[in-house]
């Protein structure tokens, strides 16, 4: 069976419900990841692949979340999402899903609307999954931390907004609440300067510094 067509629809499917209403509840967002996965697996038989994940709530808090507001063309930041598992269980499966490192740009004759906005150079060690935009770093036991990391390089001039969401696992089984109730996401925004830096060789002839931006 021919996937590509099919992914290409769950694909797009996902993006016009991440911002939707419906996505302001954890059990949305969960819900989405798994709506992905079932389409992924639809060509193989046998057992369901979120059979070995555990159903129930997880509870979390965003210890950290950091990515500078004020950006630059061709100048590399990092992001960072600090998170603890504050539940007395081991999650199955943290998971941070961070939206958009491309904009959508209404231009028919585009034939992919979608343009970077930051080019992701690496992302969490590890953390690689079959969503767009999603990284998972495991299992996550009581009073543990971890942290996602993403060295990013701007692009595109103008504003910018980033939202991310914090799953306890890949399937929509296993889900992610704050302690007070709620789910755990938020939103970096800023603006991207149209200035590019300067770089320059530093005096030991292998450092590259940059200035302005």
């Amino acid at each position: 069976m021919n996937l590509v067509p099919k992914m290409k629809l769950v694909h797009t499917y996902l993006q016009r419900l991440y911002d939707s209403a419906a996505l302001r509840s954890c059990a949305a967002a969960t819900a989405l990841l798994a709506c992905g996965l079932v389409v992924a697996g639809c060509g193989g038989g046998g057992q369901r692949q979120d059979a070995d994940e555990p159903s129930g709530d997880y509870k979390v808090q965003v210890v950290q979340a950091k990515f500078p507001a004020r950006q630059a063309l061709a100048k590399r930041s990092l992001m960072t999402i600090t998170v603890k598992n504050v539940d007395t269980k081991t999650i199955p499966n943290i998971a941070v899903t961070v939206k958009s490192f491309d904009a959508k740009k209404n231009d028919p004759t585009l034939a992919d609307p979608r343009r970077p906005v930051f080019v992701v150079n690496t992302s969490p060690s590890g953390g690689d999954t079959s969503y767009v935009g999603t990284s998972a770093l495991g299992p996550l036991k009581p009073g543990q931390t971890k942290t996602f990391k993403w060295n990013v390089t701007a692009v595109v001039a103008g504003k910018y907004s980033l939202k991310y969401a914090v799953a306890a696992g890949l399937n929509g089984k296993a889900k992610a609440v704050l302690a007070g109730g709620g789910p755990p996401r938020g939103e970096f925004s800023g603006t991207i300067s149209g200035k590019a830096p300067q770089a320059k060789v530093a005096d030991d002839g292998k450092t590259i510094v940059t200035t302005g931006g």
